[in-house]
């Protein structure tokens, strides 16, 4: 009797220890996934975040989980101190999306004042790494700073004084500063044009032109940008965006069609990015921007890239592959294939 009774004690115990261990994994990869998640290409679902004057960074990784913007307070914390942002963070209110990335969370929540920038006569906007000028458009209207309409006939001309504006090519694109209005978080005057607010984005693309010096390819600066806008929306994580430019380059060399599936969406939703699947019959959609259906580049930028995708675009990884896939669609990596056949195996959950 006392025998079995130790039996079942023990029983009990391993399960339990099943279970914790099981548990402890699952927290392991939740903290994991949260730390390096990148921040969703698309429409996002902001919260309203208030820093208040004396919060120290526990009492806003505190607010930030209680908004849902994170799940564990350590993981921002990490970041926090990890990439310089601790002791930075100002008061105010700020909107912050739990489908940011912990970087972009903590660049959203800093501040720098500058001497000609009184805050009482300024106010602030963030446009996410991979935003069209659609989505931008919308997203300043719903802040209040100006009209969408208003934006969109300002993103359509190139008459503001910067030289890399006057190689724009002319082809029948939606918006001509498409690609260059450089996501980032801006502080404008209150009451500013929708040209303003314009110059203030190509202010922030000149600011990285030294990226496209000693440039030896054969592709113009129009080409360059385009190439980094489909690196944008196609890739989650900063390492694979020199691997996925050099895709691309590898099927420009040998006049492969790039069949892009983002070069579909901006198509297929009017540069909006709210559909999240591509069907069959969307791929046949008659539209210059649409890979699938012409060779070559898209006639125009199909986002504004970040820098990590300008960066690739400008210096790809050479490699072999002209195929990849997504491999977690919860981290976001790809895998990737030299021919279509290992591609399609590839696909095969073994």
């Amino acid at each position: 009797m006392k025998s079995n009774v130790k039996r079942i004690i023990l029983l009990v115990f391993e399960w339990l220890i099943i279970v914790l261990l099981c548990y402890g994994a699952y927290v392991g990869y939740s903290f994991f996934k949260e730390y390096k998640r990148a921040t969703v290409n698309g429409v996002l679902d902001y919260e309203t975040v208030v820093v208040n004057d004396g919060d120290g960074i526990r009492d806003i990784a505190e607010t930030l989980k209680t908004s849902g913007v994170i799940k564990f307070k350590t993981t921002f914390l990490i970041k926090a101190f990890e990439d310089g942002y601790a002791g930075k963070f100002q008061p105010g209110s700020y909107e912050v999306s739990r489908e940011m990335s912990l970087k972009d969370v903590c660049e959203t929540l800093t501040y720098v004042e500058t001497d000609n920038t009184p805050v009482n006569e300024t106010t602030r906007f963030t446009i996410p790494e991979g935003y069209s000028v659609e989505m931008m458009g919308k997203r300043l209207e719903e802040k209040g700073l100006c009209k969408a309409e208003d934006f969109y006939a300002a993103a359509n001309k190139t008459d503001y004084g910067y030289d890399f504006l006057k190689d724009i090519p002319d082809k029948g694109q939606k918006y001509k500063l498409q690609g260059f209005l450089f996501p980032d978080t801006y502080e404008i005057y209150v009451g500013s044009s929708a040209e303003e607010i314009v110059m203030k984005m190509l202010d922030g693309f000149a600011s990285h032109l030294k990226e496209f010096e000693g440039y030896e390819g054969d592709y113009s600066m129009y080409d360059l940008v385009t190439i980094a806008s489909i690196v944008e929306r196609e890739a989650k994580l900063d390492d694979e965006r020199p691997l996925i430019a050099g895709v691309v380059y590898n099927r420009l060399d040998i006049n492969m069609k790039l069949q892009m599936c983002p070069t579909v969406l901006y198509a297929i939703t009017d540069g909006m990015y709210d559909v999240n699947q591509v069907l069959y019959s969307d791929l046949e959609v008659e539209n210059p921007y649409n890979t699938y259906v012409y060779e070559g580049l898209p006639i125009g930028p199909i986002c504004c890239p970040g820098l990590a995708s300008l960066k690739a675009a400008i210096n790809p990884e050479k490699s072999t592959y002209l195929f990849y896939h997504t491999d977690d669609e919860t981290v976001g990596n790809h895998i990737f294939s030299e021919t279509y056949e290992e591609h399609l195996d590839s696909r095969i959950k073994k």
